[in-house]
């Protein structure tokens, strides 16, 4: 067992490691159905199973790659997600003796004359493999997520080969591998039979410098080749570059001309060759040159902008094995809301995703694979980066993660890894990869005092954090005081920040305004890209996607896997289509006089782009056209001006978007790279109509005013127009999102809401102080119901039990000349604290309706701290579709600013009028607050009883606290009054 408790980077005959790029000496890949064998720990394996003649005929089959534990098999052991904790005792180097275990055999056919050597490669073992070949161990493969080649020349034979391999789910390595994800065992990236010729081409790194004041491109060539080798030639036939190294002396940097350069937006590449008489290797080169001076971070001469995500490998069916056609759609969603920048967390991901990313255009930030947060928990002690027993394995990862992918122009920093603390083993990798490549600078979130990285990181930060780090302030919660001025003379990313949980994150628009205006912030990565559920199903068959704690794990972290722009389905949640419009980088400032332009773009100007008008009145078109514009460079801010307009009665909102000419490759003709909207008339204040003389008539214990049906003794609604409309009560709950229900980082002192740096940790979750405050379970007092000529008034008082706090609600229903009209009001009492989830009128309509269409906004869920892609316009959708299916059920579907909502399935339209200068916000669900704080999974919500209909005079905002910041201040609820005025109309 002493593979399984070492220390060691790995063993065998065990090749030095270089870079992935094209061949043309052969491979073999071994993806197919191999023979399998799982056994619940070690000692119960198969022994004998690497032998050639070994039976394995009654063993399973399994694809490779792939995890066996997603296989449908519960004997074979089942996924596990923990955040932090090691699954296991921390106990280094040593696992349980319960260690799940997996023997794979497969034969593969060697030609006659193959190769003069013979190498296995894995691109992907979790966590440990035993590799034997024709009887004989040729190695052992640690580091799950690099890949790792073995020299097997003298074991493989010609035909037949036999190829056993046993992995170990646990491992002295899974120590450094504690990434927030899955634990996910098994061969899930390719394993393949690699020809080596003698006197090829060993390795080949194409540095593509740019010279950004002349435009033109240098070849930096490092080729590793024996001297019999040479001569050695370079080519790039697009630039007419054709240079003969004759031995490894002459080799030197290659004048190329003129070229294009390499950025995320103009993705331009070079096909290069480099070759010998026995070899010839491609290489796409991209030209660009990466340099950090003062505090920018610049490529080709300009400072960089990230606008990124944080993406995981990951399938919900098939864990980590890559697909290629869906990395590159998934690319090409990201290309289209404006996303330009990816970080690899928390390891190197398949060799393929990087050249889509060179191909696409994307920024990336590539994340060694080493995590080791479980440590935190003891306080970091024995913690690897500063563990000597740990030193040879984590150069030997930083070298194999550099090695791989040197040649990919999109890489613009290399990360040592990911929530692993600091110490003497973490610098020593950052000197290893600041001598092997001195131009990409080095990342290194938990080096908070950048004695070894190159570029300040930080996650989830504060923006008061954010603003002291740039001021140079000691007061930020992890570097010492003496070092921040340091720090402020450095650049700055968010590596981390906006945990996209559930219904969030709020405050994006707050963090790219710092982005555009404190010089030492680069941007920043979402968490993260998409959410991590397994596809699975309920015993009756119901599909739903499983997180922690839903295969049996003892110990997990429930559905903080589930926390991302997009669902595990793949279908996007609105917090992409905020983000999109929060970091597109064309910005239209609009006014009702005229357009500023802003190009933020890294590279291109906008030529590629049409700027079309539109006016609306009252979100109905009346005029549009196209604005003539030159195009603007990158970094200029130029003014066009706008038609005129005629004020009408009606509001008037004009709305100027930027458009793709044409199909660019990630999206088509006329997608919207950016939108801005203006008011330029408002409606002329309302003369309301007399009231009727009509005096409401009471029978039967129901009283009727016009076309509205009261219960005589409540003064609830029963109906209106004939159709069944019950309510309104008043409700303060709403379904906690996963941000309200979370404790998070911290929160802004109570008794000073508005100071926002004044900040306390560890207090409780919103969702748990709203129900210590009984906003869950108010209880109604009636107070009154009278009437007058063409008015029905009801006073309510609505207070939680053991509790003198309270609301008052005062509703008056009136008949005039134009219809029935509400008009609504929640007084609080004076001893309220904290803040509410909503103020808002909840009325019950009848089940099952289909459709609804509105004019208001949206077209998504918005809410105070998320709106910057919300417009206003007239809408329509499915009912269903208004809210979103997220992991856990939550509060979902609100738009703010409500002007009319038509259900043509109930025939009524209701019109909000402003009140108190407010328009009402609305949520239409077909499950109430309550059922839907009850689910823990959209399978299981109740039965539905009603079509529910909230309109809240305010929403709390959403916030990040699930993992970072709380609501800010001025998004907080905090107890107040309200006011409502209502229109229905049949």
């Amino acid at each position: 067992m002493s593979e399984i408790t070492s220390y060691s980077p790995g063993s065998g005959d065990r090749v030095r490691p270089r870079a992935r790029v094209a061949s043309t000496a052969p491979e073999i890949d071994l993806s197919g159905s191999w023979r399998f064998r799982f056994s619940a720990r070690p000692d119960l394996a198969p022994e004998g199973a690497a032998a050639v003649d070994f039976d394995d005929s009654g063993w399973d089959t399994i694809a490779v790659p792939s995890h066996w534990v997603l296989q449908g098999r519960d004997d074979w052991g089942r996924p596990a997600y923990t955040n932090i904790s090691y699954p296991f005792p921390v106990d280094p180097p040593f696992v349980p003796d319960e260690n799940p275990t997996g023997d794979y055999r497969t034969t593969f056919e060697l030609p006659e004359g193959f190769g003069d050597s013979v190498y296995l490669r894995f691109d992907g073992v979790e966590s440990l493999a035993i590799v034997s070949l024709n009887g004989a161990e040729v190695g052992v493969v640690r580091g799950s997520r690099l890949t790792q080649e073995l020299d097997v020349t003298d074991q493989a034979r010609t035909g037949t080969n036999v190829l056993h391999v046993r992995v170990h789910q646990w491992s002295a390595a899974t120590y450094l591998e504690d990434q927030d994800q899955w634990w996910l065992p098994g061969i899930f990236r390719p394993v393949t039979v690699v020809s080596r010729p003698a006197g090829g081409v060993d390795d080949v790194w194409l540095r593509a410098d740019f010279d950004a004041t002349t435009g033109t491109g240098r070849l930096i060539p490092e080729i590793r080749a024996a001297a019999e080798a040479y001569p050695v030639t370079v080519r790039v036939p697009a630039l007419g570059v054709e240079r003969t190294f004759d031995s490894p002396e002459d080799v030197a940097f290659i004048e190329v001309g003129e070229v294009r350069p390499w950025s995320a937006d103009r993705p331009t590449l070079y096909d290069a060759e480099v070759g010998n008489a026995v070899e010839t290797r491609t290489v796409r080169v991209g030209f660009r040159r990466i340099e950090i001076v003062g505090h920018e971070w610049r490529v080709n001469g300009r400072k960089l902008r990230l606008r990124g995500v944080n993406r995981h490998d990951y399938d919900p069916d098939h864990g980590r094995v890559f697909d290629e056609d869906v990395v590159r759609e998934q690319f090409m969603l990201m290309k289209q809301h404006n996303i330009n920048a990816v970080r690899t967390a928390h390891y190197p991901p398949h060799p393929r995703l990087l050249d889509l990313a060179d191909e696409i255009g994307l920024w990336v930030i590539a994340e060694n694979d080493m995590e080791t947060h479980g440590f935190e928990e003891d306080g970091w002690v024995g913690n690897p980066t500063d563990d000597p027993r740990w030193r040879d394995a984590l150069l030997d990862r930083i070298e194999r993660f550099f090695e791989r992918d040197k040649n990919h122009p999109s890489i613009i920093a290399w990360s040592l890894g990911n929530e692993s603390w600091t110490g003497q083993n973490a610098a020593a990798m950052a000197a290893w990869l600041h001598r092997r490549d001195p131009e990409r600078p080095v990342h290194y979130e938990p080096d908070f005092e950048g004695r070894y990285s190159d570029v300040v990181s930080r996650m989830y930060p504060s923006l008061e954090e954010m603003e002291d780090l740039s001021a140079g302030l000691g007061n930020n919660r992890h570097a010492s005081p003496g070092r921040a001025a340091v720090l402020a003379a450095r650049p700055m990313v968010l590596c981390e920040y906006a945990h996209a949980m559930g219904n969030g994150a709020g405050g994006l628009a707050d963090y790219e305004e710092l982005f555009d205006t404190l010089p030492q912030w680069h941007g920043g990565f979402v968490w993260e890209w998409r959410d991590h559920g397994i596809r699975t199903r309920t015993e009756d068959g119901t599909e739903f996607f499983g997180y922690g704690g839903d295969f049996g794990e003892p110990l997990h972290d429930g559905s903080f896997i589930t926390d991302g722009m997009v669902l595990s389905d793949g279908t996007p949640s609105p917090v992409l289509a905020e983000y999109s419009a929060v970091i597109t980088p064309i910005k239209l400032h609009l006014a009702d006089d005229g357009l500023l332009i802003e190009n933020r773009r890294h590279d291109g100007d906008t030529s590629d782009l049409r700027f079309i008008w539109r006016d609306e009145l009252d979100g109905r078109q009346i005029g549009s056209g196209e604005l003539r514009v030159d195009p603007v460079a990158p970094g200029e801010l130029v003014a066009v001006g706008l038609p005129g307009f005629e004020p009408h009665d009606g509001e008037l909102w004009r709305t100027v978007e930027a458009v793709l000419v044409g199909d660019n490759g990630w999206a088509g003709e006329g997608h919207v790279v950016s939108r801005s909207q203006v008011l330029l008339a408002v409606r002329r204040p309302l003369v309301r109509p007399l009231v009727t003389p009509t005096l409401p008539v009471e029978a039967d214990g129901v009283l009727s005013l016009g076309p509205a049906r009261f219960d005589a003794r409540t003064g609830d609604l029963l109906s209106v127009h004939g159709r069944e409309v019950k309510g309104p009560r008043l409700e303060l709950w709403r379904a906690p999102t996963e941000n309200d229900s979370l404790p998070g980082f911290y929160s802004y002192a109570e008794e000073e809401p508005a100071v926002a740096r004044h900040m306390v940790s560890d207090s409780p979750a919103w969702a748990d102080r709203w129900r210590e405050a009984g906003l869950d379970r108010l209880q109604r007092r009636i107070l009154s119901v009278t009437t007058a000529p063409g008015t029905v008034t009801v006073l309510h008082r609505y207070a939680p039990a053991a509790t003198q706090r309270a609301v008052t609600v005062e509703l008056v229903w009136t008949l005039d000349a134009e219809g029935l009209r509400l008009d609504a009001t929640a007084l609080p009492t004076a001893n309220w604290t904290g803040a509410w989830p909503r103020l808002g009128l909840h009325f019950e309509l009848p089940p099952g309706l289909g459709r609804a269409e509105w004019f208001g906004t949206g077209p998504a869920e918005n809410y105070a701290d998320s709106r910057a892609a919300a417009r206003v316009g007239r809408f329509s959708s499915a009912i269903a579709d208004l809210v979103v299916d997220y992991a856990v059920p939550q509060e979902s579907g609100h738009r703010g600013e409500l002007r009319e909502l038509t259900l043509p399935d109930l025939g009524l339209t209701l019109t909000a009028e402003p009140a108190g200068g407010e328009l009402p916000g609305f949520t239409l669900r077909a499950h109430d607050a309550h059922q839907v704080t009850a689910a823990a999974h959209p399978h299981e919500l109740a039965e539905s009883y009603a079509t529910h209909l909230y309109l809240d005079v305010q929403q709390q905002g959403l916030g990040g606290r699930s993992c970072g910041p709380d609501v800010r201040p001025e998004y907080q609820l905090r107890p107040r009054a309200g006011a409502w005025s209502l229109r229905f109309d049949a």
